[in-house]
């Protein structure tokens, strides 16, 4: 699947008003995380094919659900998605261009960090379902690596939050929600045949889930996001409340055992604050 003529292929692109993102022909500038994204996948995947420590970070790194042991060896859930095949460079290749022309619009979206943890969390989730299949006896114990369920986690938020764009499906270009559609029902149709690594479209599956979850949930998000703020804000303004009246307490005692004139300047500034409190209340 390639990528062109579509707006999110340039560095900064300008909303219309009611049109989304406007389409240009240009190669997207590259945003830092993608950028390191492309480095770490690129340099790592050159270490495991040319150098004697292949067999090692493969071993270390990849989900492997031979043993108890590496099961629940839970950094592999991060680690596998910087990983793929030595046998099969497109698998590299094609994970590869779709970060790059995919992820710069959704770095841009969504800013950096809030990017990353995407990015990352898409690929768990792809890793988690492959896991739970291979638990119950679905799909047979296999190594699992590459950055699929990643990509294709921002492939189907690229689908919700910008239709307009088109992408190469072969050498057809299409509406990229066409393409996800059809790209779901045929990873779909693949698991649940234990098709020709149906382990690696089960994790397509979950990391496009997981995206398109992210997106769709984004509106509940904001109101429970809200209203944990305001929550937080009156918790804020109590404890402020409780520990001015505890000093006010304290000041006021002062003051009849010793008289106005002990009270430093900080403790008449607290009595004057509780004073002009205390008035506002009574006003209203």
């Amino acid at each position: 699947m390639g990528l062109y003529d579509r707006e999110y292929t340039q560095a900064d692109f300008q909303s219309r008003r009611h049109y989304g993102p406007q389409m240009r022909l240009n190669f997207p500038k590259l945003t830092p995380v993608v950028k390191w994204l492309l480095i770490a996948n690129i340099t790592i995947y050159v270490l495991s094919v040319l150098t004697p420590l292949g067999k090692y970070i493969y071993d270390w790194f990849q989900i492997d659900t031979a043993s108890t042991g590496r099961f629940f060896q839970l950094w592999r859930l991060i680690s596998y998605q910087f990983l793929h095949s030595s046998n099969y460079i497109f698998h590299i290749v094609f994970n590869m261009v779709g970060l790059y022309f995919l992820g710069p619009t959704l770095e841009r979206h969504w800013g950096s960090k809030k990017f990353l943890i995407f990015y990352l969390g898409c690929g768990i989730a792809g890793g988690l379902f492959y896991m739970l299949l291979v638990a119950v006896g679905f799909l047979p114990n296999n190594p699992m690596v590459g950055a699929s369920g990643s990509i294709l986690g921002m492939l189907a938020a690229c689908a919700i939050l910008f239709p307009q764009f088109v992408v190469f499906f072969f050498i057809f270009p299409v509406p990229i929600r066409i393409a996800t559609v059809v790209l779901t029902f045929v990873y779909f149709l693949i698991v649940i045949t234990r098709g020709d690594n149906a382990g690696g479209n089960a994790c397509h599956l979950a990391g496009m889930a997981a995206g398109a979850g992210y997106v769709l949930s984004g509106p509940w998000r904001s109101k429970l996001n809200i209203k944990k703020t305001a929550g937080q804000r009156w918790e804020k303004k109590m404890t402020e409340k409780r520990n001015l009246q505890i000093e006010l307490d304290r000041i006021l005692d002062k003051v009849h055992r010793s008289g106005i004139h002990s009270l430093t300047s900080k403790e008449k500034r607290t009595l004057r604050k509780a004073t002009k409190a205390e008035q506002m209340r009574n006003r209203f």
